[in-house]
């Protein structure tokens, strides 16, 4: 009698009585891999991007302050309209966009242009230095449209350009450019051309300008005797306002009067 155990075959996979199951499973790659509640956090040293914080804004803030400058310096500046001087073209509060490219490329000022310049030399005399940081920091605003412009800049009309004859008045009281009377229906109603008569010739390289609303304004025959003669250098000249910016019910183009 064959008093031998009959002998029993189980499979690899299956584990026997009393042999724990193994708590772990194998990857893939032959590893261990973790359970499915593997835990998920940020590997350290990831960055983590955070809410805009205050150094960040004020950098930001430089950027656009400098970008601004730059832009007004070289490209478009803003100028804040002090006066009446050239109502009704302009009032007072406006803020035109002088174009500072309109002449950079060999283009000179023509009649008609309304130009603003630094009247330095010819509408107001040479002053001492001031306080170069109050001139930097007024100078900054200026640019920004955000305070008044130096009192040494101006905004007027070019009536006549190098080698003009300029003649005020003919027989209707009309301005007359080489022989011929100006059609200047930008005029604030009710002002008369110029109640001072003048004849002058402009010199090469200079402006002879006037304000709009010629009772308020100050302009080149209020230096007839002064040095210069009240003509404006072209070298002088800032740009060419071209349009009104604020207030957003006065956008548009400042066009030009005569040619």
């Amino acid at each position: 009698m064959d008093t031998e155990a009959p002998h029993t075959q189980r499979g690899h996979s299956s584990p026997g009585e009393g042999e724990e199951r193994p708590r772990f499973a194998f990857s893939t790659a032959g590893k261990p891999a973790a359970g499915r509640r593997a835990s998920r956090r940020p590997a350290k040293g990831r960055a983590t991007r955070g809410p805009l914080t205050w150094r960040r804004a004020g950098l930001l803030g430089v950027i656009c302050t400098v970008f601004l400058l730059l832009f007004s310096n070289f490209v478009v500046q803003p100028f804040l309209i002090p006066s009446r001087s050239m109502e009704p073209t302009l009032q007072v509060g406006d803020r035109v966009l002088v174009n500072k490219l309109a002449y950079r490329f060999g283009d000179q000022p023509g009649r008609g242009d309304l130009v603003v310049f630094d009247g330095t030399g010819s509408f107001v005399r040479e002053r001492p230095d001031a306080n170069p940081v109050g001139v930097l920091l007024h100078g900054a605003a200026s640019a920004l449209g955000l305070a008044e412009p130096s009192d040494t800049d101006f905004v007027k009309r070019v009536v006549g350009v190098g080698g003009d004859d300029v003649v005020c008045c003919d027989a209707g009281g009309r301005v007359e450019v080489n022989g011929v009377p100006l059609d200047e229906p930008y005029l604030y109603p009710g002002d008369a051309p110029s109640k001072v008569p003048f004849r002058i010739v402009v010199p090469l390289g200079s402006l002879w300008v006037m304000g709009d609303h010629r009772s308020q304004s100050r302009d080149s025959r209020d230096h007839l005797g002064e040095p210069g003669g009240g003509m404006v250098p072209v070298e002088k000249v800032i740009g060419r306002a071209d349009w009104i910016g604020w207030p957003v019910s006065r956008w548009g183009a400042v066009g030009g009067g005569h040619g």
